[in-house]
């Protein structure tokens, strides 16, 4: 079976293009795609089976032999080092937390830190 890479793919549209290792663009329908997968990224390496459509070649029963690296997986905070600030914000939530019981809200610039801060965690937890 001929082997290529997702050049680009459009759940909107419902198709996309594969380059394939001969040299040709190869047609890539979505339902195409094995069963529960909707969508694939550029640079997935695909093994697939080719025939004549109306427009050229067209993929039939593709397999996902290798998907690209994930560039979120790879800019993800050292997992001792995300402890560390979850244990930092934790303090400045308690000194936060104690100044509402005491009826202080916190300033506009530390409001805006804080939501800083936990907005970077929650980034990074979900990545």
């Amino acid at each position: 079976m001929p082997t290529g890479r997702v050049k680009w793919f459009s759940l909107e549209k419902g198709f996309g293009f594969i380059a394939s290792e001969e040299g040709d663009d190869v047609f890539l329908p979505a339902t195409s795609l094995p069963a529960g997968v909707t969508s694939v990224k550029p640079g997935t390496r695909l093994e697939f089976g080719v025939a004549d459509g109306r427009r050229g070649p067209q993929a039939l029963s593709v397999s996902i032999l290798e998907a690209p690296p994930s560039l979120v997986a790879s800019s993800r905070i050292n997992p001792d080092d995300l402890a560390a600030i979850i244990e930092d914000a934790i303090k400045i939530l308690d000194r936060v937390g104690n100044g509402l019981r005491h009826g202080r809200h916190p300033s506009t610039s530390e409001a805006e830190r804080l939501g800083k801060v936990l907005r970077g965690i929650a980034d990074q937890i979900e990545a």
